[in-house]
């Protein structure tokens, strides 16, 4: 794959409106073009200027960018801040009783937070975790409900320098265990159940499972929300409730200072092989790249209320809820529940309720919501929305159009964002007041990001053409290394045939338009991205041969109109091939397995069964060829290398 060839023709364009341009922090193309200017000139100094602008730094630093080390790049490495101190206490003095979060839960009670109020929170909280011997470097497994308190745990782990690693509570004991092993974490904050959907869902029994599956664990410490009241094991002195260790707790807690590239959490993400990467992000570059992104992508105003719909499991719910609306001082929502429960009007009830004015979401959202019902904006006031936004993976246009047109009345811009666990923050995304924006495309870099788009041996391809999308210079919010696993980091993001091993290969394949504008057309690799998240085949496929029925399986995905990708599983059993009422109920077992073994997100949408998988005769899966199976299409590739070319036949529609 020397260049990739783009089908899609989008010609359809939206400038941004004068009345929106006039009061944008970034008003107009030229002010753009301007910044760009200005990090070309000199990268560094460019990001130096807004660390020095927009950090508050207990220690100042006087080095910007070390990279004798590439690629364990370091910014800003003698300097000293704490994260937790950036987001709550700089707004004490101005604005202690502004509205941090609106907390809305799943049956619709709504709590307020002010920044005293959550400043006191986490305070109390640090210092329970410190009496409990929790220390600077420590790592703690976040493992909650989508609350209010989950924002206070990671704020506090914050505050005491440990390095939190949440995981999503979706995920099964076994994804869990998995976690908390290769972090060595020393402590698990959890909840007793989350609820969502009017359904009440475990997290400290899962916890517990996570437990009893290993002999050896450094955990010593399990802190326990009491969300529900709900019947829970509760194993003392290890396991303590969150409400008794806080009570007496106090409400100041001194922050401890860390240097710039202080580890401030680790977060796992699917990789290709079966072992999850536990991507880790330092303290000054992430939480500068939260702010900027907050200040030029999402056109930060005081007066804005603000509501990104990710958990706090993923990326999107680091850098979008915990930190950077946070270290901004906005007024934001947090919601528990579901867009569909108790009616299919709840995410447009709730922006009219709290008069949110940026909503963030996933396609994956925004194509459920049409489905729901695609009029059902219509009935509510969404007068107070000024700017839209879509993450986790490209929106399709016509999704796009149905959230301009429906959502923003056709007056609000969309922030179609690029960006990945790895970079923290946007790479790729839309200044509104200043681009006029296509369906589909992400369109521009943000100010001092250097994206392009190349071919296999590094060299840039001309506009039109498709190839690795890579980032070209290191950027302060950028990952440091893998936990545990620097080889891997640098395989993965830096390899020797790409850019010569100096770009950062996002794993992600893009093509320019003649006007320069981004599309992102997929992965190159083989994770898929399901509901928004993405999910590594080799996890998947390395859980169905762990049931004693399977022999071997092969999972590739299929465009699906909800979730962007449906998980299709080619299965070869132990025993003989499946007939009949056998093929319904084999699928259905095999389906709960995944659904233990890493959380029903994983869960496969198809299994196809058959005698073999379509293997060269090195023994190699051919993928490729599985993926135009699933998705119903004639094969036209060579399959001269193929051993066994009858299998595709077997293969090519759903078992019965």
């Amino acid at each position: 794959m020397s260049t990739i060839e783009s089908v899609l023709n989008e010609t359809r364009i939206f400038p941004p409106s004068d009345e929106f341009s006039s009061q944008a922090n970034v008003s107009s193309f030229q002010a753009y073009q301007a910044l760009c200017a200005e990090a070309e000139q000199d990268y560094q100094h460019f990001w130096a200027k807004r660390a020095k602008e927009r950090i508050l730094w207990h220690k100042p630093f006087t080095q910007i960018l070390d990279d004798r080390n590439a690629p364990f790049y370091k910014w800003f490495a003698d300097g000293e801040l704490n994260v937790s101190y950036n987001c709550l206490d700089r707004h004490l003095a101005t604005q202690a009783d502004k509205v941090a979060i609106i907390f809305e839960s799943d049956d619709g009670e709504v709590i307020r937070s002010t920044y005293r109020d959550l400043h006191q929170r986490v305070c109390q909280l640090a210092n329970a975790l410190k009496a409990r011997n929790i220390k600077k470097g420590d790592r703690v497994v976040i493992y909650m409900p989508m609350r209010i308190e989950a924002v206070v745990a990671m704020q506090a782990c914050a505050r005491i320098g440990a390095i939190h690693s949440v995981v999503f509570g979706g995920f099964s004991a076994k994804s869990l265990h998995e976690r908390i092993h290769d972090a060595g974490a020393v402590a698990i904050i959890t909840a007793d159940e989350q609820v969502r959907g009017g359904k009440h869902h475990p997290l400290k029994a899962t916890v517990d499972e996570a437990m009893r599956m290993s002999d050896t664990t450094s955990v010593q410490s399990i802190v326990v929300y009491q969300r529900t009241g709900g019947e829970i094991p509760f194993n003392p002195p290890r396991d303590v409730w969150w409400h008794e260790i806080t009570q007496n707790a106090g409400s100041e807690c001194e922050p401890e200072w860390v240097d710039a590239e202080h580890p401030l959490f680790t977060l796992y993400t699917s990789g290709s092989t079966g072992k999850p990467k536990g991507v880790q992000h330092s303290s000054a570059g992430y939480l500068l790249g939260a702010i900027v992104s907050m200040q030029w992508i999402f056109d930060y105003k005081p007066t804005d209320i603000f509501w990104c719909t990710a958990d706090v499991g993923w990326i999107t719910g680091h850098s979008y809820v915990t930190y950077g609306p946070l270290a901004m001082g906005a007024t934001q929502v947090i919601f528990e529940g579901i867009p569909t429960y108790p009616h299919a009007g709840r995410f447009w009830e709730i922006i009219q309720k709290h008069q949110v004015t940026t909503f963030y979401t996933a396609p994956t959202a925004i194509r459920s919501l049409i489905k729901l019902g695609g009029d059902l904006p219509a009935q509510y006031d969404l007068s107070s929305l000024r700017l839209l936004g879509s993450v986790g993976e490209p929106i399709n246009p016509e999704a796009w159009m149905w959230f301009y047109e429906k959502v923003g009345r056709s007056r609000c811009p969309i922030v179609d964002t690029w960006w990945q666990t790895e970079t923290g923050c946007h790479m790729i995304a839309p200044t509104p007041g200043a681009v006029a924006l296509k369906p589909g495309s992400c369109t521009f870099p943000l100010p001092g990001i250097f994206a392009a788009i190349v071919d296999e041996a590094g060299h840039e391809v001309e506009n039109g053409k498709g190839g690795f999308l890579v980032i070209k210079k290191p950027f302060p919010s950028q990952i440091r290394t893998l936990w545990g696993d620097p080889e891997r980091f640098k395989k993965a993001y830096f390899p020797e045939d790409t850019g010569h091993g100096k770009y950062y290969l996002a794993g992600d394949s893009a093509y320019r338009d003649k006007d320069g504008y981004f599309w992102i057309m997929g992965r190159i690799d083989d994770v898929l991205n399901v509901s928004g998240h993405r999910l590594g085949t080799m996890e998947i496929e390395s859980a169905l041969v762990a049931h004693p029925l399977v022999a071997e399986a092969a999972v590739v995905g299929k465009p699906h109109e909800i979730k962007g990708e449906a998980v299709i599983a080619f299965v070869v059993l132990k025993g003989k091939y499946p007939h009949g009422e056998e093929v319904a109920r084999i699928t259905d077992t095999l389906r709960d397995w995944v659904a233990k073994e890493i959380g029903p997100i994983a869960k496969p949408d198809e299994i196809r069964f058959g005698e073999n998988l379509p293997k060269t005769r090195s023994g190699k899966i051919m993928r490729r060829l599985l993926r135009t199976l699933a998705k119903g299409e004639e094969i036209t590739q060579d399959i001269s290398t193929l051993e066994n070319p009858a299998i595709l036949e077997q293969l090519k529609y759903p078992s019965k």
